[in-house]
């Protein structure tokens, strides 16, 4: 089941590229943007995460912390970290827990079982799900303009 607006964050998880702890607890008392990629260093998305790369200072302006998240490794993602000068977290679901906790787990291409599917997840301070977003098409990016909104009327609203 997909997870929507309203939905409390499931427990969750995962090692970041600093092979540190990651989990539901790490962002309680935060804003948080969740981007799960199907696979680093694919076109689509790294276009997405290059695409927040150059944008980080709205972010960071509004407070939100951003994880992009997938199933590589973290030495794959830490290798893709550097090699794209990407600036914010990117954590590991190796084991595809967390894309199943929230049901965005699918099929690729060659019959590799378990990628998230492309998305966008705003938890806000208390761990409750602002804005869902599933892209079902893997070569679109997530809607950014809709996220933007969203975080700029969750500041409105904390200001």
């Amino acid at each position: 089941m997909k997870l929507k607006v309203g939905d409390k964050v499931p427990k969750f998880k995962m090692y970041g590229t600093d092979r540190q702890p990651f989990t539901n607890e790490t962002i309680k008392g935060k804003k948080t943007l969740l981007l799960f990629i199907p696979a680093a260093f694919t076109s689509t998305c790294t276009r997405e995460f290059c695409t927040v790369r150059d944008d980080i200072s709205r972010y960071n302006n509004l407070s939100v912390d951003v994880i992009g998240i997938s199933v590589d490794s973290v030495y794959s993602l830490a290798k893709y970290k550097e090699e794209q000068q990407l600036n914010f977290t990117l954590a590991s679901d190796f084991n595809k827990e967390v894309t199943e906790a929230f049901g965005i787990s699918y099929e690729m291409s060659y019959g590799m079982k378990g990628a998230a599917r492309r998305s966008a997840f705003i938890v806000d301070e208390h761990g409750i799900i602002q804005y869902a977003e599933v892209v079902e098409k893997s070569g679109e990016l997530p809607d950014f303009n809709a996220i933007h909104a969203v975080l700029e009327k969750m500041d409105a609203v904390k200001n």
